[in-house]
């Protein structure tokens, strides 16, 4: 039986938007109030997978390791509470640095990445992104893309009526 997953994007859904690149571990400040909904999530079996774009590492605002530490703040936080994130994925190539790209959103390849990797079902799955292209990198990887306001917290009973529909 294949897998089912929770797809997140994370600034702006996992830690605090500040509308810039967050470039030291001391600005990235996660949004614990995730916590509860996605820990429903992890208990119902979902795998959960970071998404992101992180463009900043392109045009040298911050280092690979750096996003490692954030990456391993957030991951830390969410452990505490019973919760763990099985990977994260991002693209670390920026438009004005790189050749266009599959990976950097609105391209769907992380999300197809980590569907092969993991045996999901993209049927079974959701995306949860603040911008319209983590809508459109889901659904150009069969997943079906939910759209949240900025730094809004999920809701859980909506997103398995998503799922469910």
């Amino acid at each position: 039986m294949k897998n089912k997953a929770i797809f997140l994007d994370r600034d702006g859904v996992l830690n605090h938007e500040i509308n810039d690149y967050i470039c030291r571990k001391e600005d990235f400040e996660v949004l614990e109030y995730q916590i509860p909904p996605l820990k429903k999530f992890y208990d119902d079996g979902y795998l959960l997978i970071v998404i992101t774009n992180q463009g900043g590492i392109a045009l040298k605002r911050y280092t690979e390791e750096g996003l490692a530490e954030m990456h391993q703040i957030l991951f830390d936080t969410y452990k505490k509470q019973g919760v763990e994130f099985i990977d994260a994925y991002h693209c670390p190539h920026h438009p004005t640095v790189n050749d266009p790209c599959l990976c950097r959103k609105p391209g769907s390849s992380m999300l197809l990445d980590a569907i092969a990797k993991y045996d999901i079902d993209p049927a079974l799955s959701v995306m949860i992104g603040d911008k319209p292209r983590d809508v459109e990198a889901a659904n150009g990887a069969g997943v079906k893309g939910i759209l949240i306001e900025p730094d809004e917290q999920i809701n859980y009973d909506q997103v398995k009526a998503v799922l469910l529909s």
